[in-house]
């Protein structure tokens, strides 16, 4: 491995140690959450797009109908006056006007397929969204929960380290007075001996 792989190595790791003191999975969570809410938004909007159209398309067809049955009475009346070549020109009409339904129903039974389906999409998209959801305030809560015990194991560590600097400063003050009182002891050994005086 070369100097400049272990570099930035080195600085990978430091730069994954720097952004996980500040990144927090709670905040990571809710954002993730809110991106599939809002593609959960994008999916439901898209169903009622295609809903939109296949109810303009029905509307398009039912209209194409009434022509039709307005041409069938044209062509039934004209046949009434002996008028043939007027029935044949509504039966013509009426033939351009089916083959248009017909593409009208092609494209509803797309378009209901494609409903379907997205249908099917939405709904196990909002089955994970909801589980996520789920999991995230469960995740949101351990984290918490971790936190908290690693500020109670804090205080408890602060607390222990105080206790341990004044048994230390008591420990100093008992040998201090120790100290004071052999030299005091000593001094009046020495002053009754008579070497002191």
């Amino acid at each position: 491995m070369g100097f400049f792989s272990r570099l930035a190595n080195i600085f990978r790791i430091r730069a994954n140690a720097a952004l996980d003191k500040v990144e927090d999975p709670g905040q990571v969570m809710d954002y993730s959450y809110s991106k599939q809410l809002e593609q959960l938004q994008n999916l439901k909007r898209s169903i009622a797009d295609v809903v939109t159209n296949e109810k303009r398309l029905e509307m398009q067809q039912n209209q194409l109908q009434q022509k039709i049955d307005t041409l069938d009475q044209q062509a039934m009346q004209a046949l009434q006056a002996n008028r043939e070549d007027l029935a044949r020109m509504a039966l013509q009409r009426k033939e351009v006007l089916l083959v248009q339904i017909n593409g009208y129903e092609q494209q509803l039974a797309q378009l209901h397929a494609q409903e379907e389906k997205l249908i099917s999409m939405e709904r196990t998209i909002s089955a994970r969204v909801e589980t996520f959801r789920t999991q995230k305030e469960m995740v949101k809560a351990q984290y918490n929960a971790a936190q908290a015990q690693v500020k109670i194991n804090e205080q408890v560590t602060g607390i222990s380290q105080e206790m341990n600097e004044m048994n230390l400063a008591m420990q100093r003050a008992q040998d201090k007075v120790l100290t004071m009182q052999a030299r005091a002891n000593a001094m009046d050994t020495l002053i009754e001996e008579g070497t002191l005086g």
